[in-house]
């Protein structure tokens, strides 16, 4: 019988589900400014209680009640720290979205397999290539003149602070997982939406949104947080890793267009400069990557 696993449907679909889930993700900044609520912590309290709502019908469907369990108990510590990056994530983005340009955030976010890179160098011990070498040291000379752009503009610096922060959590989440590789990322976001949510209601000063924003909000947490991720995590199952991270570069591509499109939110030249030295590094190190990973494996004479 034919591996349906390795089938070429299988793969044109895990490519068509995990470019789908960096165009849900991209457009998540173009949302919340429509949203008309003025307090972070309130955005943060439904975006991710309507994420976790999402994420958990979800599980519901596909594994039903008792699989739903077992993913939740299976979890572990180590998946519970994932699903406090996954809360921190989600609510740095949100608040730094309200403080500093969607390019800028977008833009940090695409240093994250660099900083997975060179954490899992610290942490693991993996080794570096010089290409990988060549990549960190564009991107922080790229996120360098993004941020000398926003500081010079009067931009928040805590916003640029949080911004920061997504990809150094993301790292820290990414070098957890390859050294758990078993644990599963769909209850550890479902559970990270939870703990965000529970968080922010401690913070957010009024609950109370008009039926506009409520929808809006809606579509902040369950049609780009959470669709975003149940495709991601079908589809990547489904092709290799290398091209599952190459297709996700899509959303920092498309998050600063939407942004132009919709509220003429027109990035900085130093901005747009520093911006492509980082997606160019990213590109660079991803391909290299890939290649890396098709090469065969030498095996020992018998």
């Amino acid at each position: 019988m034919a591996d349906i696993s390795s089938s070429p449907q299988r793969s044109w679909l895990g490519v068509a589900l995990v470019a789908g889930s960096a165009v849900a993700w991209s457009y998540g900044g173009a949302i919340q400014r429509f949203i008309g609520v003025a307090d972070g912590w309130t955005i943060v309290f439904w975006r991710c209680l309507f994420a976790g709502l999402f994420l958990l019908a979800f599980m519901l469907i596909r594994d039903r009640i008792d699989g739903t369990i077992r993913l939740f108990r299976a979890m572990g510590w180590p998946g519970f720290f994932i699903a406090v990056g996954f809360a921190l994530v989600s609510t740095f983005f949100v608040l730094a979205v309200t403080m500093t340009p969607v390019a800028n955030v977008v833009l940090f976010m695409a240093s994250i397999p660099l900083f997975a890179a060179l954490l899992a160098r610290i942490v693991l011990g993996e080794p570096i290539t010089p290409v990988t070498w060549g990549a960190i040291g564009a991107v922080i000379l790229g996120v360098g003149i993004m941020v000398s752009s926003s500081i010079g503009e009067g931009g928040s610096i805590l916003g640029l602070a949080l911004a920061a922060a997504i990809p150094a959590i993301f790292a820290c989440m990414t070098v957890l997982t390859r050294r758990y590789p078993g644990i599963r990322m769909t209850p550890a976001a479902c559970g990270g939406s939870f703990i965000a949510c529970a968080i922010a209601a401690s913070q957010a000063g009024a609950f109370a949104v008009g039926f506009q924003d409520l929808t809006l909000l809606f579509c902040f947490g369950a049609l780009n947080l959470g669709l975003g991720m149940a495709l991601y995590v079908t589809g990547a199952r489904m092709i290799p890793s290398a091209l599952a991270a190459l297709l996700g570069t899509a959303e920092m591509i498309l998050a600063p267009v939407w942004m132009v499109l919709l509220h003429n939110e027109i990035p900085s030249g130093r901005t747009i400069i520093g911006g492509a030295l980082v997606m160019a590094a990213l590109f660079t190190y991803l391909i290299s990557h890939a290649r890396q990973a098709s090469r065969p494996v030498p095996t020992a004479a018998a």
